[in-house]
């Protein structure tokens, strides 16, 4: 199982409510990075063009099929809208605060019709000197072999920069998303990294709450490529959200603490901080 944006990068990406000032930003960061933008779907203005881009009322409306789809719908609309791209081969949800229940239902309709949902609350994936979907900046990041897998948008950012800055190159940066809800989890990016045969490592960061990191852990007892851990929050207190809805630690299990000695027991090397993860990537490749 490849992730279908790494067996060949979309071709054919088309971006849902394009209109907004933020949404027309990333539009304009996806073009400079190679991707190729063929449509905007914003209902009610169908038929116009907005810098460059054709707007339909409706997906069905387009003149051949997206191979992805970038979601730039606010909370509420995003069932809607990832049921109706539901059957395009790679999806990216943008918007926070998804309800959870929507969450939930969004990413069994996307798994449901061999969608790759990524998100919600996540600012896409880069693979680097290739294209962008979502919000990630691709100055940040230069081709490479390691995949960085991230709960956290700011420690996505953060690592593609500080690896890109150590001489250490990405095949793929991915925002796995920062809600309790996933369109596909740790384990399952696990499984699909595995199998790409331009991947040499993969380095996640995870946060504290859910557990998630568990079936990674149980994942990276079967993974041939080495894996590299580290998890942010260590210091928090208990039972007090920090930053988001994914990062609540309700349990002992849900602690960073927890889940670092649940990673290394399935054989990850676990890093403390940016700077020693990066140090093991650099032993990992001598």
């Amino acid at each position: 199982m490849t992730a279908p944006f790494l067996r060949s990068f979309p071709r054919r990406v088309v971006v849902f409510n394009p209109t907004g000032r933020y949404a027309a930003a990333q539009v304009a960061s996806m073009r400079d990075a190679g991707t190729s933008l063929v449509a905007g779907i914003a209902l009610g203005r169908g038929g116009e063009v907005v810098d460059g881009l054709p707007l339909y009322d409706d997906l069905r409306d387009l003149p051949e099929p997206a191979d992805a789809a970038v979601i730039y719908t606010p909370p509420e609309g995003v069932l809607d809208a990832v049921r109706a791209a539901a059957g395009i081969p790679s999806i990216v949800v943008a918007a926070e605060y998804v309800p959870v229940h929507d969450g939930l239902r969004a990413a069994q309709a996307a798994r449901a019709a061999g969608s790759w949902m990524v998100g919600p609350n996540t600012l896409g994936l880069c693979v680097p000197g290739v294209g962008l979907l979502g919000s990630i900046a691709p100055s940040f990041c230069a081709p490479g072999s390691v995949a960085v897998l991230c709960r956290s948008g700011t420690l996505t950012l953060t690592m593609a920069r500080l690896l890109t800055a150590a001489g250490i190159g990405q095949r793929v940066v991915a925002h796995i998303g920062g809600d309790t809800v996933c369109g596909r989890n740790p384990h399952e990016w696990l499984a699909a990294l595995a199998d790409d045969p331009g991947i040499s490592a993969v380095f996640y960061c995870g946060e504290i709450g859910g557990d998630k990191e568990y079936a990674l852990s149980e994942a990276i007892r079967g993974c041939a490529k080495p894996v590299v851990a580290m998890l942010v929050g260590r210091h928090a207190p208990p039972g007090k959200r920090m930053g988001h809805a994914g990062a609540l630690a309700g349990a002992e299990r849900e602690t960073a603490a927890a889940k670092l000695a649940a990673l290394a027991a399935g054989g990850a090397h676990v890093a403390r901080d940016p700077e020693a993860a990066i140090a093991i990537l650099k032993d990992l490749h001598r």
